[in-house]
């Protein structure tokens, strides 16, 4: 029988003089590799010529449900982008499920189920653009991949917090600030690889699949296993709680079956449902979205649609539609290391009111950009938009630790902390 007590969390417990620092690299290695679902736009233009590889064979009376299983159609970016929402759906519901195995089971063990399911979604979403079986795409990267993003996503969140109770805001920030940036490398990547795999038969997706799965697996698993937490009752040296709390932060900690129970629970749920479902509407479709908007003016031709372009152009503008996501991705990371960090100064209630009120304008403002203000404008809206959008995610968990606490393993059954009924 193989032995697995080295991945619980008892094992993982830090000894003394171990430095902190060492966590925020093995988070940024799991989560510059499954932030790759950010930049899976990139696939979605190839895949809808997976059959007819120069043009698309398409099927004007396709449904939905047809398009599961057929094998003489391409797919529509439509059909494809609901594995997209899988992703998100799967990372939501999987951290809820199993965040709590996860306190106790430990960051080590929950890293590498998350490699598998990850790496071993890309590979069943590899025999799926192989065998034309859009089903097979949506079981692994979006169920499979997307319970693998959900336990990658929270493994270094809640260790972070752990370990940084003195700048929480900052902690969190650096580690999700890898999983926005993993489109920023990962986007490019794919291009390259498809661009080296592509063939009169091939668009190359189903080889930039398994190539990247094995390229994660190798930074994911070295990532778990460099996971520590930190002893019962530590803290930095030097550093004690202020006498002095916030009357947004809480003195206490609420276990997670109370938490829910709570308004402010759900406000704060409501806030970040309304920030990261506008910020992926964005990302989801960022590549086609720019090459469909702008056409050839991306590359100095005229105004043309992407559909009058050659097989060349067309190629090009891909390219820089590529570019486009990376550069979102490279604000998504930034986003999520200033706001988070910012919120440390200004709080946390302050960062969520101007993501709430700058995203209301920008959001407004996009269609006239798009059509009067000017290519460089709509691409400065998207960059701040998914700016707030990342620093919404990076904030959250420091938010949630000012109102609940930050050990979910507490029994406490007692009163909730006064912070803990208030939202405001």
């Amino acid at each position: 029988m193989i032995r697995t007590d080295w991945l619980q969390r008892e094992h993982i417990v830090a000894k003394p003089g171990f430095n902190r620092w060492l966590v925020p690299p093995a988070a940024l290695a799991i989560h510059l590799c499954i932030g790759m679902a950010y930049g899976f736009s990139v696939f979605w233009l190839p895949l809808t010529r997976s059959l007819g590889i120069t043009k698309s064979v398409a099927c004007p009376d396709l449904t939905l449900l047809a398009a599961l299983t057929t094998t003489t159609c391409d797919w529509r970016v439509a059909d494809l982008g609901w594995m997209y929402t899988l992703f998100f759906v799967l990372l939501g519901s999987s951290a809820a499920i199993w965040g709590g195995w996860l306190e106790r089971s430990g960051p080590r063990k929950a890293g590498l189920v998350s490699a598998i399911c990850w790496c071993g979604g890309l590979l069943i979403s590899a025999a799926g653009v192989a065998t034309h079986q859009l089903w097979l795409m949506w079981l692994g990267s979006g169920v499979i991949g997307g319970i693998g993003l959900g336990l990658g996503y929270i493994s270094p969140v809640s260790t972070l917090i752990k370990w940084f109770p003195d700048r929480r805001g900052m902690a969190t920030g650096m580690a999700i600030m890898g999983f926005g940036g993993g489109a920023l490398v990962g986007a490019p990547l794919a291009e390259w690889l498809m661009g080296m795999f592509r063939s009169p038969t091939s668009v190359g997706v189903w080889q930039t699949f398994v190539t990247m799965a094995v390229i994660y697996l190798c930074f994911m698993v070295p990532g778990a296993l460099g996971y520590r937490v930190p002893p019962k009752g530590w803290v930095p040296d030097g550093w004690t709680p202020p006498a002095r709390h916030d009357a947004m932060i809480t003195t206490g900690h609420v276990h997670l079956r109370d938490a829910h129970k709570t308004m402010a629970f759900w406000m704060i749920w409501i806030v970040l449902c309304l920030n990261v479902s506008a910020g992926i509407g964005v990302i989801g479709v960022a590549s086609p979205m720019l090459q469909e908007i702008f056409g050839g003016t991306l590359i100095g031709q005229p105004a043309t649609g992407f559909t009058a372009l050659d097989e060349g152009q067309r190629r090009a503008v891909a390219i820089v539609a590529a570019g486009f996501t990376g550069l979102l991705s490279l604000f998504n990371i930034v986003g999520r290391f200033f706001w988070a960090s910012l919120s440390d100064k200004i709080g946390r209630k302050a960062t969520y009111a101007t993501f709430f009120t700058l995203g209301i304008a920008l959001y407004a403002g996009a269609p006239w950009a798009a059509h009067f203000g000017g290519m460089a404008i709509f691409v400065a809206f998207m960059c701040i938009i998914l700016s707030m959008y990342g620093g919404g995610f990076a904030t959250i968990p420091a938010y949630i630790a000012d109102i609940f606490g930050s050990m979910a393993e507490s029994s406490r059954r007692g009163p909730l902390p006064a912070s803990s009924g208030r939202w405001w």
